[in-house]
């Protein structure tokens, strides 16, 4: 049997899963972020990588954990980056006008980091890796930026914004994994499934 684990609270993340027909459980990791790296794409691995470990860790050691059944531990990361600049979640409302002033009218990169820990009977097999997709955002006036930031919804999103939200009325185009961007490329994520027999 296999069973999967999403190390994610994210409701985005649980709704491609089930949109996929993956059933899962849901364990989050809580753990402090420690970056080391410095390129977007290596970020969102080693977060990724962190949060799934920590998991993997904690699933082991509790007594849902059966040495006999296969576990395929999910951990995510989303950044979004742009002209060199990392843009994770907002701090605070001025952070998020901040981000949205600098992403407005112009091209940005949104990276997610993908990390599976798989625990089976003959042992464990980690496999990272990540997808990235680039968006075009219109010109959008400070007025309509406040007025989105008030509505909350950028509030725990990476780059401040929500693709798959109000902020879809200011997507001019992207080039790449539209669900990478809402945050996890979950058809990256079950070709690698398939191809490891895992799915």
């Amino acid at each position: 049997m296999i069973k999967y684990i999403l190390a994610s609270n994210s409701p985005r993340r649980r709704e491609l899963l089930e949109q996929v027909g993956l059933r899962f459980e849901v364990l989050a990791s809580h753990g402090e972020e420690i970056i080391t790296k410095q390129l977007p794409y290596e970020i969102v691995e080693e977060l990724s990588y962190q949060k799934a470990s920590e998991v993997s860790q904690k699933y082991l050691q509790s007594v849902s954990a059966d040495k006999n059944d296969t576990t395929v531990i999910i951990g995510a990361d989303t950044i979004v980056a742009y002209e060199g600049e990392i843009m994770g979640k907002p701090k605070d409302k001025s952070d998020a006008v901040r981000m949205l002033a600098r992403l407005q009218g112009k091209t940005h990169q949104v990276y997610t980091g993908v990390t599976l820990i798989i625990n089976s009977p003959e042992g464990q097999n980690t496999v990272t890796f990540h997808e990235k997709t680039s968006v075009s955002i219109y010109p959008v006036s400070r007025e309509r930026i406040d007025a989105y930031v008030a509505t909350g919804e950028p509030m725990d999103k990476a780059g401040a914004y929500a693709i798959q939200g109000r902020f879809a009325a200011y997507v001019k185009g992207i080039d790449g994994d539209y669900n990478n961007v809402v945050g996890l490329p979950v058809a990256r994520l079950m070709n690698e499934l398939f191809a490891l027999k895992l799915a």
